[in-house]
């Protein structure tokens, strides 16, 4: 596992037929049809591959149930396992889409609506998929061969690979989905073009295709080349090879919040002295730079520095920068307090700056000096994603939309603890007074983040409430509670 102790994100997406209509698994009597025009949840499935042999996947559906073909090429989607009727070959096509094939009966799947069969003897458009990943469009990339991580080199105007572990801004990519082709856009907005160089527009030359191999990506460009590192940087541009080996193999990564913290002294948390965590620099390098790992079951939180180690409680209260694996003594729990955050060791007690900067946690209440401010530094732009599917602006009005297919990419801008969000027009996004989230506002209005759950976030807004989607599928400022409506990917 590379350095980063991250695990690839698992492979998720939307199967579009030459109707441009998405494979649907119905919630009732596991019936499967091509009706739907946009990917919400249940048109999004997820590739499983056979331990054995790993040419074979198994398709699984939202319900946990596989996709499954008989001898007489019906299609169902309720087996609850692996059986052999839900064995299937991916035979990939030279524009990408995908043609699924049985393993144990050799036929085709195909076709539109609720007219669906695995039963073709040969490869026609309508046995022909294309392929949408469902992931949040944000991650991480890591190439196989050499266990690095690209990340944006802004003065060598390129994508590097030759990172140990993805750190700050300039490792965060977003995958953009374009007629049925990706894009790859860098912290900086700008799109990698086949060539190594970074595009303000795309075009041809940026649009790749995805490719699936030993449960690796590849990306082949529009010459039908694909993408490398190459040289001692690993300039990431398109190389001779026309099939995919190992150097042409990335696992997409899920990017992590990147955080400093200010204490009320207006100093930030460091490492620059040593392993022993004080609140004395005035600068924001990689030394005041954390990566949160948030626990899935306990919700506490691992803060990991850009040499990998962990924080830890150690002897009378101390934290230190020291540990190498994670345990009970790094674990914080955060209490999301306003525009400031305290932090909770495992003793029991609250982490306290100290008058020459020290952290020590020896407090039982929280007062000024156990406040900290933490700011994220990773998501300048900011991509939404809730139960129902993305934020994006309304067509028709100032609203915003939380259970689109498409997204909007939101740049959000620090102030002081709180944080603006400004929409793709420069505008500013500020509640109403009967709730409604609007994205014309002519001034900042704040809002606050909270990072509560692994890759999840709330957003408070200036009255004390939460956003949330309703079920009309529009942005509202009034959640009481943090029900399941009121958390985002992000």
């Amino acid at each position: 596992m590379p350095a980063n102790g991250n695990r690839p994100l698992k492979l998720q997406f939307g199967l579009i037929n030459h109707d441009s209509r998405y494979l649907t698994a119905e919630s009732f009597g596991f019936k499967v049809n091509a009706s739907a025009p946009s990917l919400k949840k249940k048109q999004i499935w997820t590739l499983e591959q056979d331990s054995q042999e790993t040419q074979v996947v198994f398709l699984r559906s939202h319900l946990g149930r596989y996709l499954a073909s008989d001898k007489d090429g019906k299609v169902t989607c309720e087996a609850d396992g692996h059986n052999s009727d839900c064995r299937f070959l991916i035979v990939a096509q030279s524009d990408g889409r995908w043609a699924l094939q049985s393993e144990q009966h050799l036929r085709f799947f195909g076709g539109s609506r609720d007219y669906l069969s695995c039963f073709a003897q040969i490869i026609t458009d309508a046995e022909l998929w294309a392929v949408h990943l469902a992931l949040h469009p944000q991650a991480n990339l890591l190439s196989v061969a050499r266990k690095r991580y690209a990340h944006l080199s802004a003065d060598d105007g390129e994508i590097a690979v030759d990172m140990n572990i993805p750190w700050g801004v300039a490792a965060l990519l977003t995958l953009v989905y374009l007629d049925g082709k990706y894009c790859l856009k860098t912290c900086d907005s700008r799109f990698l073009s086949n060539d190594g160089k970074l595009l303000t527009q795309s075009g041809r030359a940026t649009a790749y295709t995805l490719e699936l191999k030993c449960g690796k990506l590849a990306f082949k460009d529009c010459e039908g080349k694909y993408l490398s590192p190459i040289g001692p940087t690993g300039t990431l541009r398109s190389g001779r090879c026309s099939k995919p080996g190992k150097d042409e193999l990335f696992d997409l990564e899920e990017s992590h919040p990147q955080v400093v913290l200010m204490a009320a002294n207006g100093r930030y948390v460091s490492l620059r002295q040593g392993v022993s965590l004080a609140a004395n620099q005035e600068d924001e390098t990689d030394m005041e730079t954390f990566q949160m790992e948030i626990d899935k079951e306990t919700r506490k939180c691992t803060f990991r520095s850009s040499q990998g180690n962990y924080w830890a409680l150690v002897a009378h209260g101390g934290i230190q920068s020291s540990a190498t694996e994670v345990s009970a003594n790094t674990m914080f729990a955060v209490e999301w307090l306003d525009h400031k955050v305290a932090l909770k060791a495992n003793n029991g007690k609250y982490i306290c700056i100290k008058k020459n900067g020290q952290l020590l946690a020896v407090s039982d209440s929280i007062g000024e000096d156990e406040q900290l401010t933490l700011k994220l530094i990773n998501r300048p732009m900011l991509i939404l994603r809730g139960e129902n599917g993305f934020i994006c602006h309304h067509k028709n009005s100032n609203a915003l939309d939380a259970s689109r297919s498409v997204y909007d990419i939101f740049t959000l801008q620090f102030s002081n603890g709180a944080y603006n969000i400004k929409g793709v027009d420069g505008r500013f996004w500020y509640v109403t007074s009967t709730g409604l989230v609007c994205s014309d506002g002519e001034a900042p209005e704040d809002f606050s983040l909270e990072l509560l759950e692994h890759g999840r976030l709330a957003i408070r807004c200036k009255n004390g409430k939460y956003l949330r989607g309703d079920q009309g599928g529009t942005l509202k400022g009034d959640g009481h509670s943090l029900s399941s409506s009121a958390l985002w990917e992000y």
